[in-house]
């Protein structure tokens, strides 16, 4: 289902492990010093056609991470994955299997609880900055969750995004799963990849563009968390994503002034030609640059690491004129920065993934370092550029993370 570009080849297709348990996982504790509230919104977008589905108007689900007053507990935390999107994400169509190369029907994804209590009163004390999250093609919103409640935890209201029919599943509040079309597309004779993939990077920002309007009138929806809806700082937006979404939120911001920083989690900025295989096609963002800071983080996938490497994070650098900066984790691959690195390495000792498809994902570098760099780079970032509070970690290599390469 990696239809960016930036995906290996997906596990073996298999049945589910009869009889044998299912197995299930932890997400990392959040760093920082704040308990942490969720809950999800429905969009619609009514003067928007869902160019996956002609004829329908486009829907998005969110969820909102902030901080709140108190820890939850027991039945209080949040579902990682609801069920019925649970079962789909671990079945023989879900991304589970299609982009990690885990056993279909071998983990209980239902049963992963997050650090959040559920639909909890925002924690006084705000406005507070807002950084947007966009998965990777075929990632549901929720495999950033390890990063996005550590945000929340240092103080930032985090909105996740499910780019309906692209995501392996998204689950409406009335009982509907939206899955992805891409399967199906990707499959077809002769496709135009290049232009699929055009297409989904604006679908993308324009799904990014409207959660940003909706967000402006949080303040009047009905039946929000309390103080939830004068929580979010809409002069202090970031943003960030993984794979195809790292490329979304460079996209988007050079596309919307409302977003002040970005940051490119292992995502392509380049397209391939008509064909697939020649021609690199370059979108706006790397032809004309940015003038906002912006961070790329890379892995030592095949099709990763420097920007010296990838020809449109090269014309991006050659054409901003906002700061930025080039790290590359070692070691890693391309699932290093997402919840992969917390949640695959307790299904492998359950004999939920084989050891191949474990190190396609995750490389060689401990997944407790990637999971750590990934948080503090991407605090250190949004502390400096939204909220004027300089640590100092992206001066330069830092002896903290030796395992990160830094280039300016």
């Amino acid at each position: 289902m990696r239809g960016d570009g930036d995906g290996r080849a997906a596990g073996g297709r298999g049945g589910a492990d009869r009889g044998r348990r299912q197995a299930t996982a932890r997400l990392p504790r959040p760093s920082g010093p704040y308990p942490i509230g969720t809950t999800a919104l429905h969009l619609t977008d009514a003067g928007r056609e869902d160019p996956w589905r002609p004829g329908h108007r486009r829907e998005l689900m969110v969820s909102l991470w902030y901080p709140t007053g108190r820890p939850a507990t027991g039945e209080e935390r949040a579902r990682y994955m609801t069920p019925a999107a649970g079962a789909h994400f671990g079945g023989d169509d879900g991304a589970a299997r299609l982009n990690y190369g885990v056993r279909p029907g071998s983990t209980d994804w239902a049963a992963i609880r997050t650090h959040a209590r559920q639909d909890a009163p925002a924690r006084p004390g705000g406005p507070r900055p807002v950084v947007l999250y966009s998965p990777g093609s075929g990632d549901p919103r929720s495999w950033g969750t390890a990063l996005v409640e550590d945000l929340a935890s240092r103080g930032y209201v985090v909105v996740t995004v499910d780019h309906t029919h692209e995501a392996s599943e998204v689950a409406f509040p009335d009982g509907r799963l939206a899955t992805s079309v891409f399967p199906a597309l990707l499959r077809r004779p002769g496709l135009d990849l290049g232009a699929l993939l055009r297409r989904s990077l604006r679908t993308r920002v324009d799904d990014t563009r409207f959660v940003l309007d909706e967000l402006s009138g949080l303040r009047r929806r009905p039946g929000l968390p309390t103080g939830l809806g004068g929580s979010p700082d809409l002069d202090r937006v970031g943003m960030v994503g993984h794979s195809a979404g790292g490329s979304t939120a460079l996209q988007t911001m050079h596309d919307d002034p409302r977003i002040a920083a970005g940051i490119n989690l292992d995502g392509r900025l380049h397209l391939p030609g008509p064909d697939g295989r020649t021609g690199v096609l370059l979108p706006g963002l790397a032809r004309d640059g940015l003038d906002r800071p912006f961070l790329l983080m890379g892995s030592r996938s095949p099709d990763s690491g420097s920007h010296h490497r990838q020809p449109g994070r090269d014309a991006l650098r050659r054409h901003s004129t906002g700061w930025c900066a080039d790290l590359t984790l070692e070691g890693s691959r391309h699932g290093s920065h997402t919840d992969a690195s917390s949640l695959l390495p307790q299904l492998a000792r359950q004999g939920a993934i084989g050891a191949d498809a474990l190190a396609r994902d995750l490389g060689d570098v401990h997944p407790d370092r990637a999971q750590l760099a990934t948080r503090c780079y991407v605090a250190s970032f949004f502390d400096r550029w939204l909220r004027g509070h300089d640590d100092h970690l992206l001066d330069g290599p830092s002896a903290r993370f030796p395992e990160m390469t830094y280039e300016r």
